[in-house]
């Protein structure tokens, strides 16, 4: 009995200890939090009227129900000689619980249409941006308005993965954002309208972002869309809301809202980086400058999965030593890097460019133990895109 106690005091110690250990995150989940996220739209401002309003009102009809129920049970009883009442109908009473309820129903319905009808009034948008998801990732594509041309696949934080993957980072370091850091966050404008087109390329998703009161499902081969206007600066935080896979866990979403002068900066920014990676399919590349790129592009997308040192983990195949790395006949892992396998559980590659699939291609068939002195060029890539 000792022992057990012992067990249970250090056991609450130590949830109490990794409660604490992290903080409010602003913009996303907070410690304990039971109410609804702070509000930064007009949208979820109304969201959360609503949501009290319906509240109180469900609460007042609770208390007046229960209160004559028990009043009744009480003040009516047969041990103090009442006799119950023997009577069949009453027109006034058929009248009031059809009128009351009537009345109820429409001073709820009035308020909540209007917000509904807002929801879906995605006219005149100052950005339109097409939000793809992906097992296990979202990509971004900026396709009106300032940004117009911009597209980036939004991936969680490696670092956060491989914590993850290690059973959880201990509590005296678990940092605010676990789970919801990205490589590459959407960034958007402050008080400028932004309409979101929702999409998928394998299973369905759900973009969803409280702060902002959006939640709009992504679905393979339609087309959904929603809006919202951050009246504030920061960084918010979402998570595709639908069990889409293993993997659903490591889906987050992160905007950041800044300023009109910050955004057009870094649009600046991202053009070149675009124009940067525009790289002509037909230039031919030597191995050691494939593999330097090949290695940042692989730890950005494969290693979460496959590890950084090529052994896979699980489920997950490993490169190091695989037939398919190791053939050469590289067509089988092109088709398999650009198509995806195993039923979904690796997804498709197709949204990496020409020369960043060859070059990771080339990196794993000349890393680790896999020393093939193969090359793949961006040109082998852009004919099986066809």
């Amino acid at each position: 009995m000792q022992h057990a106690g012992t067990i249970l005091v250090s056991a609450v110690a130590w949830v109490s200890s990794a409660a604490y250990a992290v903080n409010d995150l602003p913009g996303g989940p907070a410690v304990n939090q039971l109410n609804l996220h702070p509000a930064v739209t007009k949208i979820a401002e109304e969201q959360q009227w609503l949501h009290w309003f319906m509240m109180a009102i469900c609460l007042a009809i609770f208390v007046a129900v229960f209160a004559v129920m028990f009043y009744s049970i009480l003040k009516h009883r047969k041990s103090v000689g009442h006799k119950s009442a023997n009577f069949h109908e009453s027109t006034a009473v058929e009248i009031a619980w059809t009128v009351v309820p009537f009345i109820i129903v429409i001073a709820m319905a009035l308020p909540a249409t209007k917000a509904l009808v807002a929801q879906k009034d995605t006219t005149n948008a100052d950005l339109t941006i097409k939000a793809t998801g992906i097992q296990w990732k979202w990509g971004y594509d900026y396709i009106k308005g300032e940004g117009e041309g911009i597209g980036f696949v939004s991936t969680l934080d490696n670092s956060q993965r491989e914590m993850s993957d290690r059973g959880g980072p201990k509590a005296s370091e678990a940092p605010d954002d676990y789970l919801l850091k990205v490589d590459n966050p959407l960034v958007i404008p402050v008080n400028k309208k932004v309409r979101i087109i929702t999409t998928a390329s394998d299973v369905i998703h759900s973009f969803a972002v409280p702060a902002f009161g959006i939640h709009q499902d992504a679905i393979p081969g339609f087309v959904r869309d929603t809006w919202f206007r951050a009246e504030k600066v920061g960084d918010y935080y979402g998570q595709c809301a639908k069990i889409c896979g293993k993997e659903h866990s490591y889906m987050p979403i992160h905007v950041k809202v800044v300023s009109a002068e910050d955004y057009s900066a870094w649009v600046a920014v991202k053009a070149k980086e675009a124009a940067a990676k525009a790289d002509d399919p037909s230039k031919v590349w030597t191995l050691v400058d494939l593999k330097a790129r090949g290695e940042k592009v692989y730890a950005a997308n494969c290693a979460a999965c496959h590890q950084p040192n090529g052994k896979g983990a699980g489920p997950i195949k490993p490169l190091d030593g695989s037939a398919i790395v190791l053939d050469a006949d590289h067509a089988k892992q092109i088709h398999t890097v650009l198509n995806g396998a195993a039923a979904g559980a690796m997804p498709s590659w197709k949204s990496l460019s020409d020369t960043d699939i060859a070059a990771v291609v080339s990196y794993t068939k000349n890393n680790w133990s896999n020393q093939t002195g193969q090359i793949v060029q961006p040109a082998e890539v852009q004919a099986a895109r066809k």
